[in-house]
């Protein structure tokens, strides 16, 4: 297992790196046309974006504890499903604090960063990368990671968060890739510690 988490980390690596940059090149494009200020009016807009509200996944880890997971070879897989998406989004907080890019203009596209100085432990307006989106796919890559036949389910649900985020002009289209980069990320390295199934524990 151990010989894996080189190239494991690698390809994470790569891969979050080459979306981060068609990301940014794509944003312009995104913030023109990728626009439904409404679209939390209708009732998918609203299922779409609770995926990046942590009670959401935090009410799933209770069920997934009160059930018993004996017939999941994880090891605590309650555990994992409650830090999955609740460390990313303290993650994504941090992150906006250190990056300090401000949320999409809705008049003119162009990104804008706010000064250390002004509000040093301030998120207040800052957009990169998306709470929303780390939550959502940190509780989406636990989950797959759970019940691997399922992952697709989940990463339909936290790509349509994603985009949610983008349509209401909330986020840049880059804001949300970073987010779900780094979801990855964290989720990985949980389940190095608290995901690990049975028969390698």
């Amino acid at each position: 297992m151990a010989s894996n988490v080189g190239p494991a980390w690698r390809q994470w690596l790569l891969i979050s790196a080459a979306a981060v940059v068609l990301a940014h090149l794509l944003d312009p494009l995104a913030w023109e046309y990728l626009r439904k200020p409404n679209i939390y009016d209708g009732d998918l807009g609203r299922l779409l974006r609770i995926q990046g509200f942590l009670p959401t996944w935090l009410f799933g880890a209770l069920a997934l504890r009160l059930h018993g997971a004996a017939h999941i070879k994880v090891r605590k897989p309650a555990l994992l499903l409650f830090l999955g998406p609740a460390l990313s989004g303290a993650a994504a907080e941090v992150l906006k604090l250190l990056f300090r890019r401000l949320r999409p203009d809705a008049e003119v596209f162009g990104y804008a960063f706010r000064a250390f100085s002004d509000g040093p432990l301030s998120n207040r307006g800052m957009g990169l990368p998306s709470s929303h989106v780390m939550v959502a796919f940190g509780g989406a890559f636990a989950m797959a990671r759970l019940f691997p036949r399922t992952r697709w389910i989940w990463y339909s649900l936290a790509t349509g968060c994603a985009t949610t985020r983008v349509l209401a002009g909330a986020h840049f289209l880059s804001d949300t890739v970073v987010g779900a980069c780094v979801a990855w990320g964290v989720v990985a390295a949980l389940a190095n510690r608290v995901g690990r199934s049975v028969s390698a524990a």
